[in-house]
């Protein structure tokens, strides 16, 4: 998953924890509602819109403060959009995940001769982790969150994810918390810290092996692997490529697990390489 994928799976599994986080109302009756708007589409990667019973809470999740057209045009474009279409109060709030020394990331309205329109700012970084670390549908967000010893802090989050029953439950709030995680953290830190195993469990891993075995063609699996490698290690070069093509149905789903853990393209090849000893 994405950092946008990753927080709007949560946002929109748990979307009353949200509602209550950002607009301090306890409510159980929140509807997702679609991002696709009038007019001309706009980028919604990292959009969600939950309708409560008297308003609607538009998030906007962002990893860097630079876009274009700019975070502040968009948002006033969103805000015009909702209101043609639901005509109801509308909150809006811009979350910054990353930490960064930008200016931009303290701009929460957007100004022009005839027009001002103001929404609010989340700086992750800036937040207190305690309400993170005690909901599980915000702990994922817990990493980004302010403290003296990140690496404490990363170690509470495993901790708290460890406590969670449901095992389905624990698995999937793993998986989104070492997304997140990897926007602050290196990665064989977070690897230490948050069981590798817990990961292979997950529901979006075992989906993953699940939509090869049913495809039940080596060619869905071809594809299904160079699409993860490319979100894990980059381009995948001609030449891996052609040895990829070769592997057995079996080989692939090999490699469909060992995958998780590459962070480069020499992963793949020392891979390659245990094949042949």
């Amino acid at each position: 998953m994405t950092y946008d994928n990753t927080c709007k799976y949560l946002a929109e599994k748990y979307p009353a924890d949200f509602v209550r986080w950002l607009l301090a109302i306890e409510t159980t009756e929140v509807q997702v509602l679609k991002t696709e708007l009038i007019l001309e589409p706009i980028r919604a990667d990292s959009v969600t819109f939950l309708q409560t019973a008297s308003s609607i809470l538009h998030i906007e999740f962002e990893t860097r403060p630079y876009s274009e057209p700019p975070i502040s045009l968009r948002m006033l474009d969103y805000y015009v959009r909702l209101k043609r279409v639901y005509d109801c109060a509308i909150d809006q709030v811009v979350i910054y995940l990353k930490e960064t020394t930008s200016d931009l990331v303290f701009v929460s309205e957007y100004t022009d001769r005839n027009t001002r329109h103001s929404y609010r700012v989340v700086r992750l970084w800036e937040q207190e982790p305690a309400p993170f670390l005690t909901n599980p549908a915000l702990l994922p967000f817990a990493t980004l969150t302010r403290s003296d010893s990140p690496q404490t802090l990363l170690q509470q989050v495993a901790t708290q994810v460890a406590r969670i029953e449901s095992v389905a439950e624990r698995q999937n709030i793993l998986s989104c918390a070492d997304v997140l995680a990897g926007l602050r953290f290196d990665e064989n830190l977070i690897r230490r810290l948050f069981r590798r195993e817990f990961m292979r469990e997950s529901v979006t891993y075992q989906a993953i092996l699940r939509e090869g075995r049913e495809e039940g063609e080596k060619q869905e699996a071809l594809s299904l692997i160079l699409r993860l490698l490319a979100r894990r290690i980059g381009v995948v070069e001609a030449q891996q490529q052609e040895r990829i093509q070769t592997l057995t149905l079996p080989q692939l789903e090999e490699l469909a697990e060992a995958l998780l853990d590459f962070s480069d393209p020499a992963d793949l090849t020392a891979w390659f390489d245990r094949q042949n000893q």
